[in-house]
């Protein structure tokens, strides 16, 4: 479970204030997996930060049962000067998880060939993306914080991660960020609509997703 209290977050950019979270409550239960949606710049990055404890909110009090992951697709979380293979090994003793296990995982799942021995400095956003995701992935979380990794590569990457994906669901729970609407509605149970500062929180992700096409003025996507 992880729940905020009176979480709020403003952001000073070009003498301007841009509030992304104002007097927050909410509940995300354990082993549910939440949709985040909104708009562009509405602050759902941010939020995924914050419950995960890289960026602290101005005030208000986060608090969580059990482990929660880094923000998968958040590239603070390697060191640029390592190899994708010595940051995996690396955030393996981190985690206590065994490494060669993770390594096998990780260079089975993200597919970058020899590019997994070369620095993190050299990779681009997907190959950074599909490194962060596998790495996740190759670690037991009872929840899961994905930003958007998931729409990284071709079908056949998104639809082994969504395999992936799925099968850690049977026992954990996740936030999920993505404009992908099929997608969320494929992989996620519950949704949470964040708008002005505000976070709506519906049990159903087809009422989150509804909300956000009204609000959006969009045409509602075909469910598939």
């Amino acid at each position: 479970m992880i729940r905020l209290d009176n979480v709020c977050k403003t952001y000073i950019l070009h003498g301007r204030r841009k509030v992304v979270a104002q007097n927050i409550n909410a509940v995300f239960p354990s082993g549910v997996s939440v949709g985040l949606v909104g708009r562009n710049g509405a602050g759902k990055s941010s939020l995924l930060r914050m419950i995960a404890g890289t960026m602290d909110p101005d005030q208000g009090e986060i608090t969580s049962t059990g482990s929660i992951s880094w923000p998968v697709g958040f590239a603070g979380s390697f060191h640029p000067d390592l190899t994708g293979a010595q940051n995996v090994r690396f955030i393996a003793r981190v985690y206590g998880v065994d490494t060669e296990e993770l390594l096998d995982f990780v260079a089975d799942f993200a597919e970058l060939g020899q590019h997994f021995h070369m620095p993190f400095r050299t990779y681009s956003a997907g190959m950074r993306s599909r490194l962060a995701f596998g790495t996740s992935m190759g670690i037991r979380f009872d929840t899961y914080l994905v930003d958007e990794v998931t729409a990284v590569g071709d079908a056949s990457f998104r639809w082994k991660s969504e395999q992936v994906f799925s099968e850690r669901m049977k026992k954990s729970g996740a936030i999920v960020v993505s404009h992908a609407m099929p997608m969320l509605r494929r992989i996620c149970q519950a949704g949470a609509f964040l708008e002005n500062g505000v976070l709506r929180y519906y049990d159903d992700i087809n009422e989150a997703v509804a909300d956000y096409n009204r609000m959006m003025g969009a045409i509602p996507d075909d469910g598939i």
